[in-house]
């Protein structure tokens, strides 16, 4: 191997987080990059072995929707595997302007405008509205593009502790005082633990502080609301979010961000967000297949698919808590059930085992690690899907309750 010309490039390994990375290679518990052999359905092959999948956002179970495939291979036979180019240049097309239409009027705005990923979504939206003597007031749960994005802007970032009203507060009045413009940046649906921030509240301070708002609906789109457009609408109050985000890669089977907005908004972010003007577009395969996965989702097909969702969040959520097992955040208004549930662990280790435990006996789940958590907040974040049977689930719970007696063996061991 060729040696490094900089002598710091060789104390990389040092660092903690690839220091963890390899204990858990060497007891067998990493369970990051584990190969997926089959479509991305309820079972899916990993490593030679179907395993139930409770670890993807795959929520509709769209992914592999014959009409998603279809969409997505006609994309292909169309306008081939890449189109090697930025949207301001030759890589704006027909199917960019309809899924840009169907997106806007299916959430009621007047303009979107499609993004390569979701993260770039966040880093080059945040980073183009505000800048040096502005502030940006975080929630400390916000998604780590989010935050990239305010640290790219240069902006000030006032963060406030997941959810605490008092503290959004004497953030946002904080901010005002530094002078300057505000932008505050929530999730809809919080990607770890599963929850919803109080939107009405934190609105009414947002107004009467002059600050703007940007709402990441990332895994709350398709999911939330009657008609799936998210957490805004749960809360009633679309009208009212300055910047709404939305991710094309969970419920909606595809890969993609977007902004929806004012059309002065979009017009001001085509020509001024470097991560939309300086980046090549996405695939046509990934676009056709979200677009067929909106339609199906704006169907009574998709209402079909959300109730059933919803069932099975509540149904595997109640089953676990059963349980005995440490659960995160709940709501017992069935319109703010989600597909995210949380069991928090507390250690990384702990976390590990528990996930390879899982896995080892069919079931794979996500697990969340420091610096994805925050210190001694492990935890292994379940997702169910709308297509999962009950038997299915059924099975999964039989798996983590017999995992549950094996970990508590094994913490009773001197």
């Amino acid at each position: 191997m060729p040696e490094y010309t900089a002598s710091w490039l060789k104390d990389l390994q040092s660092s903690e987080f690839v220091t963890a990375y390899h204990r858990g290679v060497a007891n067998g518990n990493l369970p990051f990059f584990r190969n997926a052999e089959s479509l991305l359905d309820p079972v899916v092959t990993m490593e030679g072995t179907p395993r139930l999948m409770l670890g993807s956002p795959n929520y509709l179970g769209l992914a592999s929707h014959p009409r998603v495939l279809a969409g997505a291979k006609a994309a292909v036979d169309r306008y081939g595997t890449s189109l090697t180019g930025s949207r301001i240049l030759n890589g704006t097309t027909a199917l960019h302007r309809e899924m840009e239409e169907e997106l806007a009027d299916w959430l009621g705005v007047e303009s979107t405008l499609l993004f390569t990923t979701g993260f770039q979504t966040n880093i080059g939206t945040i980073s183009a509205l505000v800048g040096v003597g502005d502030t940006v007031v975080s929630d400390s749960f916000a998604h780590a593009s989010m935050l990239d994005g305010a640290g790219l802007s240069r902006a000030k970032l006032r963060g406030f502790r997941h959810n605490r009203m008092d503290l959004f507060a004497d953030s946002v009045r904080r901010a005002k005082a530094d002078g300057g413009r505000i932008l505050v940046i929530l999730d809809g649906l919080y990607s770890m633990e599963g929850d919803l921030p109080p939107l009405d509240e934190m609105l009414d301070i947002c107004r009467e502080n002059d600050a703007a708002v940007m709402l990441d609906e990332a895994h709350s789109l398709g999911v939330l609301g009657e008609h799936g457009t998210g957490a805004a609408e749960v809360f009633g109050v679309q009208d009212q979010i300055d910047i709404r985000m939305g991710a094309l890669s969970k419920a909606l089977a595809g890969v993609g961000g977007f902004i929806a907005g004012s059309r002065e908004l979009i017009d001001y972010l085509q020509i001024t967000a470097r991560a939309f003007v300086f980046t090549t577009v996405g695939v046509p395969a990934a676009l056709g297949g979200s677009l067929e996965a909106i339609r199906i989702r704006r169907s009574p097909e998709g209402d079909q698919l959300a109730e059933q969702l919803r069932r099975n969040s509540r149904f595997l959520r109640t089953e676990l808590k059963g349980l005995g097992l440490p659960m995160g955040p709940d709501s017992d208004l069935p319109e703010r059930t989600t597909p995210i549930i949380p069991v928090i662990l507390g250690d990384d280790d702990l976390a590990m085992e528990w996930w390879r435990q899982l896995y080892d006996r069919g079931v794979f789940t996500g697990v969340a690690l420091y610096p994805g958590v925050p210190p001694t907040g492990a935890m292994l974040r379940i997702c169910p899907m709308a297509t999962h049977t009950q038997a299915q689930l059924e099975q999964a719970l039989e798996v983590f309750a017999e995992v549950q007696k094996v970990m508590k063996r094994k913490a009773d061991t001197p």
